[in-house]
């Protein structure tokens, strides 16, 4: 069984190469990176039932290794019975090696297992080279258990890079190995 080459390793020996050839980068700093991973859950129920904020705070303790922070609506909509200052969700940012243990159970574990999944959309990307997808279900990542949790629930997934451009962003992750749709 061979081992899979680590997320800092994958850095060096390929995306580095790659960017240098296709973008003529020459300093060091020049050469884009990934700074954080946010993963973000909204749950437009919390304002009928804290519980399902409390799962959702849960989900991502499992997921991360790290405490999540709340995130609070700024505007009240009446509509939903929801007023400014309510929490509505939770958030977590990855750093350093933990960003780097997620992203790499991410590539491997997770979007292997997401049903019908057809590669990551290069479209995906902002201006700035970061790029966002959204989950589906919490159930893919391989610390939930199904009995677990009564309600399933998405989440977003932001990696963000210091790309200036979106094709910078995007030949960095494909570099690092993640799989994107060709179209």
């Amino acid at each position: 069984m061979t081992k899979l080459a680590s997320f800092r390793e994958r850095y060096r020996s390929n995306a580095l190469p790659e960017l240098r050839r296709k973008f003529g980068y020459t300093n060091p700093h020049q050469f884009p990176r990934v700074v954080k991973v946010v993963i973000n859950v909204g749950v437009g129920g919390a304002a009928r039932d804290a519980k399902e904020l409390e799962n959702a705070t849960n989900t991502l303790a499992k997921i991360t290794g790290q405490k999540p922070v709340l995130t609070k609506a700024k505007s009240s909509i009446a509509s939903f019975k929801i007023r400014a200052g309510m929490p509505i969700g939770a958030m977590v940012s990855l750093r350093g090696k933990k960003m780097e243990h997620f992203l790499d159970k991410l590539m491997h574990i997770v979007l292997p297992r997401v049903r019908d999944f057809q590669g990551l959309s290069p479209d995906s990307f902002g201006k700035s080279g970061s790029v966002t997808l959204g989950l589906k279900e919490h159930l893919v990542f391989p610390e939930i258990a199904s009995e677990d949790f009564a309600k399933i629930h998405g989440l977003a997934v932001t990696i963000v890079t210091t790309a200036e451009s979106a094709s910078e962003g995007l030949t960095l992750l494909q570099a690092l190995g993640f799989p994107f749709r060709t179209s």
